[in-house]
């Protein structure tokens, strides 16, 4: 029994060490599978494809952000910089159109004592105006823009269980297991969460699992797990997610050393738990299960949400009535199944962090033997009592956020996330930097540790019985089941090194062409118009095959 524990976690730590970012963890064949097709196969793809401007954005996006996660101190030389940079006379290539007045605000507002983070606003958006028409229209006439239809091409080929090697079980979620798994080409590790289809049907979950996958696919945020791919086996539609290999905060909290934690910890926790809930909430989604088991631990210790099985998007204007959530994280007015919007979230933040400082959640010790109904009753009645482990400024923000009426809470008087980190609980934290992923957390995982059960300690499902899959669930399956996200997809190509890779091998040889042309012939160096020259100053182009002179080569 403990040997198989020992032979999955041993087939796990070395998929993982020798994984992402190194080129062991690839397939021997990975080559084969990421092979660019002709050109001329993605014509279609050409004609069908939308606006895209966004892909090829990157100054603004890139060296704004550096701007404003600047520290105090050295925003203003920071933004110098990047004044100087783009806003230079002599330079080949000026940002057109912008108005010299704009810019001169632009340098007059750097040089005040604390410039404000919105100096390149106005900047930003005159430059997206501008290459959103010509640039845009110049770059998709060039070699750029056919490489990327082909690598557009490869990212919606068909995803399989085939895609993956799959490793031991982590542990379970409402329809199935999860376990840890690897893709073949890349070598990159997530986690896929199984959902079973008789056991989705037989509770009738179908609208619960398309909105999971729904909302995962429409959320991009650094504190929630993100989802890579979907796909479907003959038993099973799989959720392919960020895989979290510092474990879950329940298990942090209750299985290493005393229960809970320092309070700096879990203050830096809650601030991620912050900047992941205003994510969640500008998308319009109020997620409703808080709790340590839902709060992954990355590599490096940064914290994410997942399992977002109950969380909803709320309409704008509009407010919900539904009584979900797991008993003792309940907000009173989710026990009472009276009408919300996002304040169940802010109280289970304040769940979350009275149970990492005191090593309890509020109203029920761990493995306290209590009825629900009775915690419930506390839940609406009782107030939450504060240990020693408290400092004056954590004991104020529990309260604040455990405040019963919800239109008292904080978070929710109309300030959201911002009132929040405004909080003196947060004081040494610079959330500019942290949501950059700038900040150092105060504890990183081991690398050769697997926190979680053993393999033999998770419970396996039950066979279910009494139900048929049919024709009338292909439907469901075809809308679950649709491949790669494009945006974590496109990020694993680059990460692993398999785009770079992949685009120099094709420059050794030219981009793919027809097959049935019999000569290739030389290829002009293009002129380069201002897109090309801006973004070459960025670093954000290389010169592909296609922009080099090519020899007459005959088959």
């Amino acid at each position: 029994m403990e040997l198989e524990n020992i032979v999955a976690n041993s087939l796990l730590l070395k998929a993982r060490q020798g994984g992402y970012g190194k080129k062991s963890g690839r397939s021997k064949k990975w080559r084969e599978i990421l092979m660019l097709p002709p050109v001329s196969q993605c014509s279609e793809l050409r004609h069908s494809i939308g606006d895209f401007t966004t892909s090829v954005l990157f100054f603004p996006l890139s060296n704004q952000a550096e701007y404003e996660v600047a520290d105090d101190e050295n925003r203003s030389d920071c933004g110098l910089s990047v004044f100087n940079r783009f806003f230079n006379d002599k330079l080949a290539a000026p940002l057109p159109e912008i108005p010299p007045d704009v810019v001169r605000k632009c340098r007059l507002e750097l040089k005040e004592e604390n410039p404000s983070k919105k100096v390149f606003e106005e900047c930003t958006r005159i430059t997206h105006n501008y290459l959103r028409r010509e640039p845009f229209e110049e770059y998709q006439e060039s070699s750029h823009f056919s490489q990327f239809l082909q690598w557009k091409w490869l990212e919606r080929q068909p995803v399989t269980k085939n895609t993956f090697r799959h490793y031991r079980v982590l542990g379970k979620g409402g329809f199935g297991e999860v376990c840890a798994c690897q893709v073949r080409a890349t070598g990159k590790m997530y986690a896929c969460k199984k959902l079973q289809k008789k056991r989705i049907k037989k509770r009738k979950g179908e609208a619960l699992a398309l909105n999971e996958k729904r909302i995962l696919e429409k959320v991009q945020s650094r504190f929630v797990v993100s989802l890579a791919y979907t796909y479907e086996t003959k038993d099973a539609l799989c959720l392919v997610l960020t895989i979290m290999n510092g474990g879950d905060l329940k298990f942090h909290i209750y299985n290493l050393g005393n229960p809970g934690f320092d309070e700096q910890r879990a203050v830096f926790y809650a601030a991620e738990l912050c900047c992941g809930l205003e994510d969640l909430q500008r998308e319009r989604i109020v997620y409703r299960d808080l709790k340590p088991e839902n709060i992954l631990l990355d590599d490096r210790g940064h914290i994410r949400i997942s399992d977002l099985g109950l969380a909803l998007e709320i309409p704008e204007g509009q407010m919900v009535r539904g009584r979900v959530g797991t008993v003792g994280y309940m907000a009173p007015e989710v026990v009472s199944n009276d009408k919300y919007t996002f304040s169940p979230d802010w109280w289970g933040l304040g769940c979350l962090i009275y149970e990492m400082i005191q090593g309890h959640s509020p109203f029920r010790k761990f493995q306290e033997k209590v009825k629900r109904e009775e915690v419930d009753q506390r839940i609406k009645n009782d107030t939450e009592e504060y240990s020693e482990k408290f400092s004056e400024d954590a004991k104020s923000i529990c309260r604040m956020l455990l405040t019963k009426n919800p239109s008292k809470r904080l978070g929710c008087r109309g300030e959201g996330a911002a009132g929040v980190k405004q909080h003196p609980v947060f004081k040494d934290i610079n959330f500019s930097r942290l949501e950059a992923n700038m900040l150092e957390p105060p504890f990183c995982p081991d690398p050769h540790a697997v926190y979680c059960k053993d393999v033999l300690e998770i419970e396996q499902f039950s066979t279910v019985k009494g139900v048929c899959l049919d024709a009338t669930d292909e439907e469901f399956y075809a809308q679950f089941a649709t491949g790669c996200v494009s945006i974590p997809w496109q990020n694993e190509m680059i990460e692993s090194g398999c785009f770079k890779d992949i685009n120099q091998s094709e420059s050794e040889e030219a981009l793919p062409l027809d097959l049935k042309e019999d000569i290739h012939t030389p290829v002009s160096r293009p002129k380069r118009g201002f897109f090309c020259r801006l973004f070459r100053r960025g670093g954000c182009l290389t010169m592909v095959s296609s922009e080099k002179e090519v020899a007459p080569k005959r088959r």
